[in-house]
């Protein structure tokens, strides 16, 4: 099973990642808009954890503050697919804040699960900010060992 996030060879790369912090240039992104379109995934991922078992998969992804509404949930394949927006709260002009630092946008979360999965039978529950998703692997998911020959 691979442990590591997956990204689509298309998503937008922010162009802070191309300097240090050292850098002059740090901070500074020439296209604001790709910078907006780069942060909305990274700024704003939710925890997952993925645990196998002989026959399925588990995933508990937190997502505090988000309605059933809110989340979508898609398989494709090895791939499960979290979607979601945390929409942000009307800022209150007359408060004085002090610190903003709760993350708002959109998230996407790919999880290459690396064994075909059982799409008609993945179940999903929420409940106090946390989602929980059991993922069948399909039945017919064997490994089989290739001899090389020379």
């Amino acid at each position: 099973m691979k442990l590591t996030p997956w990204r689509p060879k298309n998503k937008v790369s922010n162009i802070d990642d191309f300097f240090g912090l050292d850098h002059p240039f740090f901070g500074l992104t020439l296209f604001p808009e790709l910078r907006q379109l780069s942060q909305d995934s990274r700024d704003w991922l939710p925890a997952i954890d993925v645990t196998e078992e002989k026959d399925h998969f588990a995933i508990k992804a937190d997502l505090p503050g988000l309605s059933k509404e809110d989340i979508e949930l898609s398989a494709e394949g090895t791939v499960l697919t979290i979607k979601g927006e945390r929409k942000h709260e009307k800022e209150d002009k007359d408060k004085n804040y002090h610190r903003i630092e709760r993350a708002y946008g959109q998230f996407v979360r790919r999880l290459d699960l690396g064994e075909p999965i059982d799409i008609s039978k993945v179940q999903a529950a929420y409940k106090n900010g946390v989602l929980d998703i059991t993922v069948q692997k399909s039945p017919g998911a064997t490994v089989k060992r290739i001899d090389i020959t020379s």
